[in-house]
């Protein structure tokens, strides 16, 4: 690995902002004469509390929620692991942009910024199972750029990518930092028979011996049997803890760049929110490893940020239940007896 192509990177892993704690005080505080039981709203006044805990804030804002998602393609669709060609991803991309998506609609119709970032569709990533994804440079690079996701400064990132093959990637991501075989982190993904599915086992499997003592690093376990968007997203949640904007993790594979991140620093994912546990059967395993808990269970393998953007509606719904509630005083409604 060439350590000095990821030593920028490196140090925004290791010394990341702490969240702001008497932000949170304060927002219990309120939340304390709201005119309910205390503590009676449950997970959505927790929800409040990780939006003023990485804002940095007493009061925290969803002016600007942003659902990225970052298409990539990758050559290890060569070995027959998805039911999808790949050209799928490019024209996934144009519905997206186009409104046919899920996505689309959950984003238009809860006033979520839908953003689209395309990494070099036309050149896929090496055949993991024969090559690196990619070189040191471009992994890097890659990363750099998915920091530029938070130009447009939104006030909550919500991370989702797009990409045929791309949970066989996120699959081979897991097994070299937590550990096992093929058979242990793959499922079905987009639906694959299953001939298909000891195709995919066996790319993951062949993967992990090809780069056998290249996999000791987290980067270069990214670079080597990852992915661009993995890549972006990794770069977009590092760029947002350092600009105080909290995450939400969607799926499988954005959750493999959670898991790089955490595999370099586990204090580095504090600010990321894991929306929802998918029903590719290793996610649940994956979030374990990382002693991390999904905010929901809807038995989802969409992608697109789909889980992400139904965590952002529950964030948003427990920020105005905060903002606009009516406290005790205010309702006349007589508070706990003493």
């Amino acid at each position: 690995m060439s350590a000095a192509a990821y030593a920028d990177i490196v140090d925004l892993l290791a010394v990341v902002p702490e969240g702001d704690e008497a932000a949170v005080e304060a927002i219990r505080a309120r939340e304390a004469t709201l005119t309910k039981p205390r503590g009676s709203l449950g997970k959505l006044e927790e929800l409040v509390e990780f939006l003023g805990r990485w804002q940095g804030t007493s009061e925290p804002t969803l002016e600007n929620p942003m659902v990225a998602i970052f298409a990539g393609n990758h050559g290890v669709t060569e070995q027959g692991v998805s039911a999808f060609p790949r050209e799928v991803t490019a024209q996934m991309v144009a519905n997206f942009t186009n409104g046919g998506a899920a996505i689309s609609q959950i984003c238009a119709l809860h006033e979520l910024n839908l953003r689209v970032f395309e990494l070099a569709l036309q050149l896929p990533t090496g055949d993991i199972t024969r090559a690196p994804a990619m070189d040191d440079k471009m992994c890097a690079a890659t990363i750099a750029y998915g920091m530029e996701a938070i130009a447009g400064k939104p006030d909550l990132l919500c991370l989702g990518e797009m990409g045929i093959g791309n949970t066989t990637v996120a699959a081979a991501v897991f097994a070299a930092l937590f550990g096992g075989k093929g058979a242990d982190w793959v499922g079905r993904g987009t639906g694959i028979d299953d001939m298909g599915l000891s195709r995919k086992v066996a790319a993951v499997d062949n993967a992990l011996t090809f780069h056998a003592g290249h996999l000791e690093d987290p980067l270069e376990v990214l670079a080597r049997v990852g992915g661009r968007e993995i890549a972006a997203m990794l770069g977009a949640l590092v760029a947002a803890r350092h600009q105080h904007i909290p995450v939400i993790i969607d799926g499988f594979v954005a959750t493999a760049a959670a898991a790089v991140a955490y595999a370099v620093n586990p204090a580095a994912i504090d600010h990321c929110l894991f929306a929802h546990v998918s029903a590719e059967s290793a996610h649940a395993r994956a979030l374990k490893a990382m002693d991390k808990k999904a905010l929901l269970d809807l038995g989802l393998r969409l992608g697109e940020g789909s889980g992400a953007a139904m965590g952002a509606v529950l964030v948003k719904t427990a920020l105005h239940l905060h903002n606009n509630m009516a406290t005790f005083t205010e309702a006349a409604v007589s508070d706990k007896a003493q």
